[in-house]
C-alpha cells in the first residue's frame, strides 16, 4: 500500500511538473495573436495613396485643358486697306417705280456699283481658305432685313455652318429666294412685319444670292467663308480684318457685278498689313 500511495504521489508531482511545461509550449501561439492585434499597422500605406491622388488632379486639369483645344489662340494680325474704283463709275440704272406705300422712301437707283470719290462699297474683302486656330461658326445667325423694300444689307459675309436669319420691317409681303447660282435653296414668304425665319445655308454655298419675287428689284448677297475674317466696305471703301495669327494669307475682295481680285498677304503681330485693290468698268465688261 506504501509503494502504491508512493507511486501515485511521484505520478502527481510529475503531472505538476508537466504542467509549466506545456504552457511554455502553447505560449508561442500568442505572437500568432500579434499580426490580429497589428493587422491595422497596414493602413500606414493608405497615407501614399492619399499623396499619390494629388497628381492625378493634374491629369484631370490637362483633360479639361485638352476638351477646350479648339479654342482659337488670340491673334494679333490686322490687315486693311481701301478698295478704290478707277476711271468713271457706271451710271447707276433707275429702278421701276412701286405703288406700295410700304416702298416709299426707297432708292431709285440700282445699287449694285457704288462708287463715291473714287471709292467703292459694297466689297467683301475675306481672307480665303482655313485658317488655323479660327474660333468656330458663331451660332447667332447674320441678319437681313427688308426695309423701304430693299435688302439691308446688300452684301455681308457669314462663316460656313451660321445661320442666316430674315426680317421683314415692311408692313407689306414680301419673300426671300435664295439662289445658289442658277439653282433655288429655298423660298420663304414673309408677311407684313411678320417674324423672323432662319435658315441653314446648303454646306457648299459660297455666295448666296437674295431676291425677292414681289418686288424684283431687291437683291442682297451673303457671302461665306471657312473662316471669320471678312469685311464689307462702306461708302469710303476701307476695310480692316483683324485677330489673325501671324502668317501669309490669300486676301480677296468680292464684287457681286465686278467680279474678284487676290492679293498675297503676310501678317504680323507688331504692324498691321496693308492691301489694296482697284476695280474699273472694265472688270464688269470681262465678268460678262
Amino acid at each position: 500500500m506504501t509503494l502504491r500511495t508512493l507511486g501515485l504521489t511521484l505520478l502527481g508531482t510529475a503531472g505538476l511538473l508537466a504542467l509549466p511545461a506545456c504552457q511554455k509550449e502553447e505560449a508561442p501561439a500568442a505572437p500568432a495573436a500579434a499580426p490580429a492585434s497589428a493587422a491595422p499597422a497596414p493602413a500606414a500605406p493608405a497615407e501614399p495613396r492619399a499623396h499619390a491622388a494629388t497628381p492625378i488632379q493634374e491629369p484631370g486639369a490637362q483633360g479639361t485643358t485638352a476638351a477646350a483645344a479648339p479654342v482659337a489662340p488670340a491673334g494679333k494680325g490686322v490687315v486693311r486697306g481701301t478698295v478704290t474704283f478707277a476711271g468713271t463709275a457706271p451710271a447707276a440704272a433707275d429702278l421701276p417705280p412701286s405703288n406700295d406705300p410700304a416702298c416709299e422712301g426707297m432708292s431709285t437707283k440700282d445699287a449694285s456699283v457704288l462708287v463715291k470719290d473714287g471709292k467703292l462699297a459694297n466689297v467683301l474683302v475675306r481672307v480665303k481658305g482655313n485658317v488655323a486656330g479660327a474660333p468656330p461658326a458663331p451660332a447667332a445667325p447674320v441678319v437681313v432685313d427688308q426695309s423701304k423694300c430693299t435688302y439691308v444689307p446688300r452684301v455681308q459675309g457669314a462663316v460656313v455652318g451660321q445661320p442666316v436669319a430674315f426680317k421683314n420691317s415692311d408692313g407689306t409681303l414680301h419673300n426671300v429666294r435664295g439662289l445658289v447660282g442658277t439653282k433655288s435653296a429655298f423660298n420663304v414668304a414673309q408677311p407684313p412685319s411678320g417674324a423672323q425665319v432662319q435658315k441653314t445655308l446648303p454646306a457648299d454655298t459660297e455666295v448666296l444670292k437674295l431676291k425677292c419675287d414681289v418686288h424684283p428689284w431687291m437683291t442682297a448677297f451673303v457671302v461665306t467663308n471657312p473662316n471669320p475674317y471678312f469685311a464689307t466696305t462702306g461708302a469710303d471703301g476701307t476695310f480692316s480684318l483683324q485677330g489673325l495669327p501671324a502668317g501669309t494669307y490669300t486676301v480677296e475682295a468680292w464684287h457681286e457685278s465686278l467680279g474678284a481680285k487676290t492679293a498675297e498677304v503676310t501678317v504680323k503681330d507688331d504692324a498691321p498689313a496693308e492691301v489694296s485693290f482697284a476695280f474699273s468698268a472694265t472688270d464688269a465688261s470681262a465678268k460678262k
